[in-house]
């Protein structure tokens, strides 16, 4: 037979896995970080009907002369160039600007992803459409620590955050130079035991020649404010501490005509309860209590790979590593080789309609024009049969 008929043959096959390739791109053109592929060829082994010949002294060297057997796939490539942003407004809908992959976690298999439209579960975790649970680190007592095993990242609904007790106060604002002698002023402030229980502590600033003493209402400890001259400052005489509160007065001015002295606790707070959360740019869970406290729950996992087009696509919008694409190296977003986090937006299939249904013109001539082959490789066998006439 003919090797031209072949050669059509696999032309066919080839230009037909074009067009597959280019109608699964064009069918998810709105599929939330789909990545397009592109199927590439490449020439098969060529027949060798005469060996290359050396030079000699007497004739040149001639060249090899090969017959082509025809065309194959060669590979179907990923492109993971960055696809454009869709704002949805939905605080769990994630999307990575720049390199990096979600960890999601189904069935006990590790998978990676980089459309980001998640929800909670009723257990509580952060899932994908298709129940992947994403993975990433816990928190403890709101600190988050990088680097260890991951787990599924969960929003404790019900939780709460412990009370803690004051130990500080802090005074700011101005006691005034141009107060008469012996003028007194009374500011309170609540502070917290260690159930969260609050009271109020009443401290009195009396005014002296050389400045302010202040002291608390039981006149049981007390401290001298010198006035530092023009600077408007004071120089405490000691440290003065009320219902074992440390009162700072550092940031206290005392310059004329304003009467805004008013203190409030550095620390201590009531319990609370969870009402809501925010994801930040790193991924990082943040609760927010009823009792005002903002306490880290967890931070989301991003993973890179040295060949992202090693990944084998195991379907909705998921890969898995395999040996080609290296294994995952875990991190947080904004790190060195990870994208930060946009919370309330999705990133969109990259797919160029354009460039596809050009695809679409180059597959449909390259497929006729091997069928063109085929049938004159038919023509001529027909010639050669007739010679038997």
């Amino acid at each position: 037979m003919l090797r031209s008929l072949y050669s059509g043959i696999s032309g066919l096959r080839s230009h037909q896995t074009m067009l597959d390739v280019t109608g699964n791109n064009i069918a998810n053109v709105n599929t939330t970080a789909f990545k397009a592929s592109a199927a590439q060829f490449q020439d098969t082994l060529s027949q060798l009907t005469q060996a290359a010949g050396g030079a000699t002294p007497t004739a040149g060297g001639t060249n090899p002369a090969q017959v082509g057997l025809g065309v194959q796939v060669a590979g179907i490539s990923t492109n993971f160039a960055q696809g454009s942003s869709q704002a949805t407004g939905k605080t769990t809908d994630l999307m990575i600007n720049g390199d990096g992959f979600f960890v999601t976690s189904l069935g006990g298999e590790t998978l990676y992803t980089r459309a980001g439209s998640f929800n909670f579960d009723s257990a509580g975790r952060l899932v994908s459409p298709d129940g992947a649970i994403v993975q990433g680190w816990g928190a403890n007592n709101g600190v988050v620590t990088d680097g260890g095993a991951t787990g599924n990242i969960t929003l404790p609904v019900g939780a709460i955050v412990p009370a803690s007790a004051s130990t500080a106060a802090t005074f700011t604002g101005n006691l005034p130079s141009d107060a008469a002698a012996d003028t007194t002023l009374v500011r309170t402030i609540d502070v917290y035991d260690e159930l969260g229980n609050s009271r109020t502590i009443s401290l009195t600033f009396t005014r002296t020649n050389t400045g302010w003493t202040a002291a608390d209402t039981a006149g049981t400890a007390s401290i001298t404010l010198t006035a530092n001259g023009t600077t408007g400052t004071f120089t405490p005489s000691g440290k003065l501490v009320v219902d074992r509160i440390a009162m700072n007065f550092d940031d206290l001015r005392g310059f004329s005509g304003q009467t805004t002295v008013a203190g409030a606790t550095d620390d201590g707070n009531e319990a609370g309860t969870l009402n809501s959360y925010t994801l930040g740019a790193d991924g990082t869970l943040v609760g927010l209590f009823s009792n005002g406290q903002q306490q880290a729950i967890g931070r989301i996992a991003l993973a890179t790979f040295v060949n992202p087009g090693g990944l084998e696509k195991a379907g909705s919008s998921a890969y898995r590593a395999t040996f080609n694409s290296g294994g995952a190296e875990l991190g947080t977003a904004g790190a060195a080789g990870l994208g930060s986090l946009t919370s309330g937006a999705l990133e969109m299939s990259n797919v160029d309609l354009s460039q596809e249904f050009t695809n679409l013109i180059v597959a449909q001539r390259g497929f006729q024009a091997n069928a063109r082959i085929i049938t004159t490789s038919d023509e001529v066998l027909q010639e050669l049969t007739n010679l038997k006439r």
